[in-house]
């Protein structure tokens, strides 16, 4: 398997047209509409193919989140970064569905109590926003920060995902 091939997709959102990036080793990068590819760190050849079976799982469970049917993911992950910067994406998978939490309660979790500022840049570098939740990642007076996806995004999402755990 290859992993420095790129395979491409979109889903149509509420939110706009979502780009969808794939390796064979996992989901790479899912990207807001406008969202800059070098920010992602994306290359810049990409083979579109809708087919790919990690873009067809990563499609089918982003709508059925879309749809307020699911409320985690399973879907395999290419993540590239620093030790750190992975550590703090995979700490996102804890927050629960419908709840937010702190940049430093995120730093405590992985140990780094004092990294609320490293903790927050790392979110904002964040290549698989939604699936890795850093939208449920707020200030701590409750301010909505930064977001991929824009601030009004964030806030949607997070009303989107409380709405659906309360009627359940």
């Amino acid at each position: 398997m290859t992993t420095d091939r790129h395979y491409v997709t979109t889903l149509d959102s509420q939110f706009g047209e979502l780009m969808l990036v794939a390796t064979d080793l996992g989901l790479r990068a899912l990207a807001w509409p406008g969202e800059s590819a070098g920010r992602l760190a994306l290359p810049e050849e990409m083979t579109a193919c809708p087919d790919h079976p990690v873009l067809v799982t990563a499609r089918l469970q982003l709508q059925e989140y879309l749809d307020g049917r699911r409320t985690e993911f399973d879907i395999p992950l290419d993540l590239r970064g620093t030790e750190f910067q992975k550590a703090a994406w995979l700490a996102l998978n804890s927050i629960p569905y419908g709840e937010t939490t702190t940049y430093g309660r995120q730093a405590a979790r992985i140990g780094r109590p004092n990294a609320v500022r490293a903790i927050g840049a790392a979110n904002g570098r964040n290549p698989i926003s939604i699936i890795l939740p850093c939208h449920r990642v707020i200030g701590v007076g409750g301010a909505l920060t930064g977001y991929g996806g824009g601030i009004d995004t964030k806030r949607q999402l997070l009303a989107f995902e409380l709405e659906v755990s309360q009627s359940k």
